[in-house]
């Protein structure tokens, strides 16, 4: 039986570890994070995923899964670590850095490398393979290298990695080859075969097409509050043009792609990448914007307090990364109002004034405020949610709620982008 070593253990490289383990191979999953090691040695899963604890369990059942802090050896290695943007909004390589000398010792003539982690443009010929130099294996003959990027979204990551078409990139075709051949073992999509930098780009393209869209939306939120129209009915009745699919608002941009991978554009090109630099930068405003639309709406109020409803940035996730959710309490706290947050997602006190019941989190509120849309949210009766309120009025910035039936229930209710008055005039 083949060997695959995964680097990363995170929302990609977890579930690609366990789909290949229980897909004909021997699986090493290797994580710098001992908890997260610890747990999954246990049988535990230490990221929420729909069916991630089901693949577990088969793995470790037939004996195709180990896990440890240090890789070995392997006829794959695949690399999926983070690439985060650092303060100035450029990408952080070391973890891609440090994941590729990791393995290094490990190599041997024969072996394939594949880098799954969403990165700038150059990544595999600029950062990685002057590293991968240092195994004094000949590059595209003796040792094969890739970038296939994974294309998934939370919540559907099993469904996705087999439906999905696969973009492979090798540095030549025998890698791209080579590659393809260990994901035809549960890919049932289409595979396109181009080169590394091909495939970087487009997996960058891809969330940078959703942020421009995305940012659009939201443009079309702030002049709906400024004119008088709602932006949701205004935006269902454009997509019915047979060539128009905008996408839908809210209070920003979160996760580790959507939110990260334009900068990379921006970081290689900035003088040509003009309006992916204002997308980004429109949708790094919402969360300001979304705060100050709270304040106006509790301007009123005395000792105003504020339920935040959702921490994580999609809905139906435990996922907080680059959530939009964590900018609207801090600005939130900025404005000096009482703060309490509930998601019944994200658990162990992630996030500030976080509580562990939506009952805690509404008692004695002044304005429930969603973030996310989480299928709970939706199925909450609004007639026991607002019972311990002491004033029943919610903010809807996802559209997640019925404005009719929270109205009946005596709720005042607004939405983003609903025509009732931009903030700031």
């Amino acid at each position: 039986m083949e060997k695959i070593c995964v680097v990363g253990l995170g929302y990609i490289g977890l579930p690609t570890a366990v789909m290949f383990a229980n897909h004909g191979y021997d699986v090493h999953g290797v994580d710098v994070n001992q908890k997260a090691v610890d747990m999954l040695s246990d049988g535990q899963i230490h990221i929420e995923e729909p069916f991630l604890q089901d693949y577990l369990n088969k793995a470790l059942e037939k004996g195709t899964f180990s896990v440890s802090t240090t890789p070995a050896e392997a006829d794959m290695f695949i690399i999926a670590v983070p690439s985060p943007i650092a303060e100035d909004k450029t990408a952080n390589m070391d973890y891609i850095r440090a994941a590729t000398e990791s393995i290094v010792p490990f190599l041997k003539k024969g072996d394939l490398v594949v880098l799954e982690s969403t990165v700038p443009p150059r990544t595999v010929l600029d950062v990685m393979m002057p590293i991968l130099v240092k195994s004094n294996l000949e590059i595209g003959t003796e040792l094969f290298v890739s970038h296939s990027p994974e294309r998934v979204i939370p919540g559907k990551v099993f469904e996705e990695l087999v439906k999905n078409d696969r973009i492979i990139g090798g540095i030549n075709e025998e890698s791209s080859k080579r590659t393809q051949v260990y994901y035809e073992s549960f890919v049932k999509g289409e595979f396109i075969l181009t080169d590394a930098t091909t495939a970087e780009m487009v997996k960058v393209m891809e969330n940078t097409y959703r942020d421009v869209n995305i940012a659009f939306a939201n443009e079309i939120a702030k002049i709906s509050d400024n004119v008088g129209v709602d932006a949701w009915e205004a935006i269902r009745l454009a997509n019915h043009h047979p060539r128009v699919n905008i996408h839908l608002p809210g209070p920003g941009v979160g996760g580790h792609c959507i939110a990260v991978d334009p900068w990379f554009l921006v970081e290689k090109e900035q003088e040509l990448s003009k309006i992916i630099h204002l997308s980004r930068t429109t949708n790094d405003d919402m969360p300001q914007y979304t705060a100050d639309k709270i304040d106006d709406i509790l301007k009123d109020v005395a000792d105003a307090k504020v339920a935040v409803f959702g921490l994580a940035f999609k809905g139906n996730i435990d996922d907080i990364r680059e959530s939009p959710s964590m900018e609207v309490l801090e600005h939130l706290k900025a404005k000096n109002l009482r703060i309490s947050s509930f998601d019944p997602h994200v658990k162990e006190n992630k996030a500030p004034f976080q509580t562990q019941s939506y009952d805690e989190a509404v008692e004695g509120a002044d304005l429930i405020v969603i973030l996310t849309d989480h299928k709970a949210f939706k199925e909450y009766d609004p007639k026991t949610l607002g019972g311990t309120m002491r004033h029943k009025a919610i903010f809807d910035t996802k559209n997640a709620i019925s404005r009719e039936t929270y109205e009946e229930a005596g709720f005042t209710v607004y939405r983003l982008g609903d025509g009732k008055g931009n903030p700031k005039n």
